[in-house]
């Protein structure tokens, strides 16, 4: 009988050294061209002791727990005599090899929604009389891979978007898969990385805030209007004076500026550069609420812009678009807005308290009429764990309070200007922290419009259940 395969017989070497086997079970083991886990587990009520000349074997009772240490035992030897390790956590399944060059991480997402009236944020006065709905929803069910190859330091992530709606505040009305993020990092020294591919790119913190680490059901009014979402490009990245007064990230990139997974249709880029000091000399995480309780106080203080020349005057994750108001990417020449824009941000957590605000300028240039419009928003945001002052408040429990604020040209006439606010209460139940949560958000909205010289309001409800496997 051929002898047992050399990953066999160091199997078999391990359970011998560990006491799980004897040696006349070592001896009569060896012999075996394969083994199976019948081979190596006894069963629940018996273990093999001894084998005589004539093949007897001679059985014993085990108790419970000796049974559980031996069956613990064959585990942990079959686990580390295989080349993979497989273990669960944040970032989903993850799979590496004990070399640790190679690792993946695979995740799924999903949102489940509720909300009335309405779903989406009305930029019109006709948005606000239409009639109310009273809707489910299905949002964002996401696959996410992530890991890194060759080197710990050569990272890649990609996401595909299974069932999305058609744009970000929009209803889901139309959908189909696509791939979202793409991207690889070279990422060997804190200092200074290079990343490639297609991503949020980072100019914001609402906006790079994942969707499904968000302190509200979704993202401010001002999103819509000042993100500059997923391009195709590559970027300068990296921390210096890490753990000083000075700690600081920046970020610096081109980009194609026609969004998402189109390459240019001319020979002009989006720039954009961000500075963030950590004056703290603690990074804080692109991720709302302090689930995490930080031990420590953390802050970011930020600023930003971009400039582009392209077709497009607003972006999302469905690629390049237009504000109201202004031409649709088809229609427009190649190089028609010129978008210049910037953006303050800051940021700050400690033990169950978060802050954030964001102050955004975009001055929208038409090349070929000569115009321009001049457009402003803001929004702050707050939550805490009140557990933390009275015992009895749950402690899962996070409430949040928003406010936002939009200034936007007139669809009818760019020369005049409508206002829009947002009040927005909320609160978010973490079940295990953000991958498995339950958010409620109320929403008093207003517009006033400039042409019609006619002012509305609404409220809205919203209820959503984000998990992640």
């Amino acid at each position: 009988m051929p002898a047992a395969q050399a990953a066999d017989k160091e199997l078999l070497d391990i359970l011998l050294q560990n006491g799980v086997i004897t040696i006349e079970q070592h001896s009569r083991l060896m012999g075996r061209e394969t083994l199976s886990t019948e081979d190596l587990l006894p069963t629940a009520d018996t273990v093999v002791v001894a084998v005589d000349e004539e093949e007897i074997v001679t059985e014993v009772s085990l108790d419970e727990s000796t049974q559980t240490a031996i069956n613990e035992a064959v585990a942990e030897a079959v686990s580390e005599a295989s080349p993979i390790k497989a273990s669960y956590g944040s970032k989903g399944f993850g799979f590496a090899t004990r070399d640790g060059k190679f690792a993946t991480n695979l995740q799924w997402r999903a949102q489940f929604r509720y909300s009335n009236p309405f779903g989406s944020d009305p930029r019109q006065i006709s948005q606000f009389e239409e009639d109310s709905t009273s809707s489910f929803e299905q949002r964002r069910l996401r696959m996410k891979i992530g890991g890194h190859g060759f080197q710990p330091w050569i990272k890649y992530y990609f996401e595909v978007d299974l069932q999305p709606a058609r744009d970000v505040d929009a209803d889901a009305i139309s959908s189909a898969a696509r791939v979202i993020d793409w991207r690889v990092d070279l990422a060997k020294w804190d200092w200074g990385g290079i990343r490639m591919g297609q991503w949020k790119i980072d100019l914001n913190r609402e906006r790079v805030d994942s969707s499904g680490r968000q302190q509200f059901v979704e993202r401010s009014i001002v999103n819509r209007i000042f993100t500059v979402d997923r391009q195709v490009g590559v970027q300068l990245r990296g921390r210096l004076f890490e753990g000083t007064p000075a700690d600081l990230n920046y970020y610096a990139g081109v980009f194609n500026g026609e969004g998402r997974s189109v390459k240019n249709i001319s020979d002009e880029h989006l720039y954009m550069g961000r500075l963030q000091w950590n004056f703290l000399g603690r990074e804080l995480a692109f991720r709302q609420t302090d689930v995490e309780f930080t031990e420590r106080p953390t802050g970011s203080l930020a600023i930003a812009g971009f400039t582009n020349i392209g077709p497009c005057t607003r972006w999302s994750s469905s690629g390049c678009g237009n504000l109201d108001g202004f031409m649709k990417p088809g229609a427009a020449a190649p190089d028609q807005y010129r978008i210049e824009q910037g953006v303050q941000e800051l940021a700050f957590k400690y033990q169950g308290f978060s802050f954030q605000q964001e102050w955004h300028r975009k001055f929208i240039t038409d090349r070929v009429d000569g115009t321009q419009s001049d457009l402003t928003g803001a929004y702050v945001q707050a939550g805490y764990f009140f557990h933390n002052l009275f015992d009895a408040f749950p402690a899962p429990l996070e409430l949040a309070a928003r406010y936002a604020y939009v200034k936007e040209p007139n669809k009818e006439q760019l020369s005049l200007y409508n206002e829009r606010e947002e009040f927005t209460v909320g609160a978010n139940w973490f079940f295990k922290g953000h991958s498995n949560k339950l958010t409620f958000d109320f929403s008093h909205l207003t517009l006033d419009d400039s042409f019609l010289r006619a002012s509305d309001s609404e409220n809205r409800v919203r209820l959503q259940w984000d998990v992640s496997f």
